[in-house]
């Protein structure tokens, strides 16, 4: 993480070619050093965002008023700060009886703004409330609903089930960064005093990096992946040299008890949906036995979707992992205690996050916690089966290098694909597709769950939820296709994306095959597409073309099918009878 003025730094080179988004920063305190940091944030993690900042506590004009500069702005991203200084004022000016109200009526105000058509579209980013404790009724508080403690822990929780009600609301947790940091790092008064600044110069970058992890995450740029080292990463000593029984490892006192609580935070990433791959330098069956035989060992080989352990480099290991998972380097997180290990991948492999682990293990855990790693825009039940269907990716892998041609190995997959119409089942999923997909993204159009039940009652959308599965697996739901109508005879395609790991098994022919028949169904004679282009989904510039679409005069990136005269494209993917 940078400090402030290193942040200033990066605001001074030519950031033009960076991706950018449009943002705005409401607040109730002073805030143009926590933009500028914000913006310097952007930079060091890809993207820039141009950022209006509203005037000194005008949260309530610039929300509710046609008028104010935030709606002629209309950005896409409102970061909304409303300090915890401002609740304690309130909350001492208002009679004694009023205070159990004061956190409902901030909530509502919130909601207001959710459910206003004026923000339609538009993400409510919400730093939440870090604690000030006046000591008015000491540890008492707890039991009065009045107090400032009371209003402030309510609020906080109230905030994460509006976030639950509404998935136009993000929140960004400062309340943990003040946990982490401590209440006197986060905030000096001296600084507050003459400037109306809550956040301390060095709190600010913290925070900053908080809200631009929350907005790339939005955008669909986070970490997928964890990649692991094993001697004096996973478990303490070298297993080829110690043994199985002398490595350091349980629950008892020790460093052991070190290494077992850090797997346990890996184990809930792999079940939260984080990829876990092992690369070591060791003997493959010596690296496994731990897996295997070891009693306190939290992980497991099926916690794990690819195991490399041989004599190669770890750079040449990882770009392996990279070819089996068909992600980005740049969704990569590796752990290893190695200084020379970590310094030859950084060097190597562009993109990839290699955090510089502490010397002491006892450090390790409470250093990543830190870094929030693996900050992500949404969860579904679908997620816990990621690890299964990466380890059957590894055995088509592996599969394909038997056959002398692809079209051969793709025969004999016995792939079956699946259509529907988003519904109450598939919504959570088709969501979170259009929030993570980067690659394979026509148009890279962002849904919540609430846009896409919009969507399913829309009768002049074509919806089309596609799942994928062979013989080794089922991929689950891979793909989504949005068409609205641009004339009586023309369909547009909204959004088109698949995920990567389908890339090249012929799901492109037979999703357009699905999208023709549909089109005809409904009376269209044609079907436009079209590519807007951004930093990651360049791999599909040329998809309209490549499968018979012809290109428009008018436009640069439109391309026209006319579905009168089209014939299925061959495919090895068979229709599944709903």
């Amino acid at each position: 993480m940078l400090d402030l003025t290193q942040l200033k730094r990066l605001l001074k080179q030519d950031n033009s070619r960076l991706p950018g988004v449009k943002a705005a920063l409401v607040g109730d305190t002073a805030t143009q050093l926590l933009a500028t940091a914000v913006r310097g944030a952007a930079i060091d993690m890809g993207f820039t965002i141009d950022l209006f900042e509203a005037d000194y506590n005008q949260v309530e004009r610039q929300f509710v008023d046609p008028d104010s500069e935030l709606h002629r702005v209309c950005p896409q991203f409102i970061i909304l700060f409303q300090a915890t200084h401002q609740l304690v004022a309130q909350h001492a000016a208002m009679a004694v009886d009023d205070r159990a109200s004061l956190a409902r009526r901030r909530l509502d105000f919130i909601e207001s703004v959710l459910t206003d058509p004026a923000w339609s579209g538009r993400r409510i980013i919400c730093l939440n409330y870090p604690e000030i404790d006046d000591t008015v009724y000491g540890n008492y508080a707890n039991r009065v609903e009045t107090s400032l403690l009371w209003q402030t822990r309510q609020l906080n929780v109230g905030l994460m089930e509006l976030a639950r009600r509404h998935d136009n609301l993000s929140i960004v947790d400062i309340a943990a960064v003040q946990s982490q940091l401590g209440r006197n790092q986060m905030f000096a008064p001296n600084v507050y005093a003459s400037t109306e600044m809550v956040l301390s110069i060095d709190a600010l970058p913290a925070v900053a990096y908080r809200i631009v992890q929350a907005i790339a995450a939005l955008r669909g740029t986070f970490n997928k992946c964890l990649i692991l080292d094993l001697d004096n990463t996973l478990w303490g000593g070298v297993v080829g040299d110690d043994g199985l029984e002398g490595i350091q490892l349980g629950h008892g006192l020790g460093i052991g008890r070190v290494f077992t609580q850090l797997q346990q935070w890996v184990k809930k990433l792999q079940q939260r949906g984080v990829i876990l791959c092992v690369v070591s330098k060791n003997d493959e069956a010596v690296a496994k036995e731990p897996f295997l035989k070891h009693p306190d060992m939290v992980l497991r080989l099926d916690d794990i979707a690819v195991f490399i352990a041989n004599w190669e480099t770890k750079v040449d290991n990882i770009r392996t992992i990279q070819q089996i998972l068909n992600i980005g380097f740049d969704s990569m997180v590796f752990l290893d205690d190695n200084p020379f290990e970590r310094a030859i991948v950084r060097e190597h492999i562009a993109g990839i996050t290699v955090p510089e682990l502490p010397r002491d293990p006892s450090d390790y855990l409470e250093y990543l916690y830190s870094l929030n790693l693996f900050e992500t825009a949404s969860a579904s039940d679908v997620d816990n089966k990621r690890t299964q269907q990466y380890q059957q990716e590894a055995r088509r892998v592996q599969l394909k290098r038997t056959f002398a041609n692809e079209q051969e190995f793709l025969a004999s997959l016995g792939m079956e694909a699946r259509v529907e119409p988003f519904n109450s089942f598939n919504t959570p999923r088709v969501a979170q597709l259009t929030q993570r997909s980067n690659q394979f993204n026509l148009r890279t159009v962002r849904y919540g769950e609430d846009d896409v039940r919009r969507l399913a009652q829309d009768g002049e959308v074509v919806d089309m939820a596609l799942s994928l599965r062979d013989r080794f697996g089922d991929h689950g739901l891979i793909a989504v296709v949005v068409m609205r109508p641009l004339d009586s005879a023309t369909l547009l395609v909204d959004t088109w994306l698949m995920s990567c790991r389908v890339l090249k098994r012929g799901m492109e022919c037979f999703t357009l095959n699905r999208m023709v028949e549909a089109a005809r169904a409904r009376g269209y004679h044609r079907i436009v597409g079209e590519y807007l282009p951004t930093a990651k989904n360049g791999m599909v510039a040329r998809h309209y073309p490549d499968l018979g679409f012809m290109s428009m005069p008018d436009s640069d990136n439109r391309w026209c099918l006319d579905i009168d005269h089209y014939t299925d494209r061959p495919c090895n993917i068979a229709l599944a009878r709903l």
